[in-house]
């Protein structure tokens, strides 16, 4: 989970781009482990395979923006239980699979190390530098 407060007036006034920026964040954070993911049109968040019937979603995103600052965030499936999602409707899509890093790896895989890919990510595209 990632719940970065912004204030994007230091940035920019956009939340479609501020979305955007995050699964970029995500996206670069995916390659840096040799996975290829994308956007599906239409539904925010990332996925794999976007382009054809075997896309799954890897990053879900609900955010809340007031005055410009922002709250809430993503969820980035990295190491976990996917059964759980077997029980509820993910983000209402009942047509598409959920996945992980974990399960698209085949291995468990160290978090502050994945963190600090992801942070490190986030902070080039915002072009800030974290303290």
């Amino acid at each position: 989970m990632g719940y970065p407060i912004l204030d994007l007036d230091n940035f920019f006034t956009d939340i479609h781009l501020y979305l955007r920026t995050l699964e970029e964040a995500v996206i670069l954070t995916l390659k840096d482990y040799g996975v290829a993911a994308g956007r599906y049109p239409g539904y925010t968040g990332v996925w794999l395979d976007p382009d054809n019937d075997k896309a799954r979603k890897i990053c879900a995103m609900g955010v809340r923006c007031s005055r410009w600052v922002t709250m809430h965030g993503f969820a980035f499936n990295v190491n976990v239980d996917l059964d759980y999602f077997k029980n509820i409707v993910p983000c209402g899509i009942d047509d598409k699979a959920v996945t992980s890093l974990e399960k698209e790896l085949g291995h468990k895989l160290d978090m502050e190390e994945v963190k600090k890919r992801l942070k490190n990510h986030i902070a080039q595209l915002f072009n800030m530098q974290l303290s």
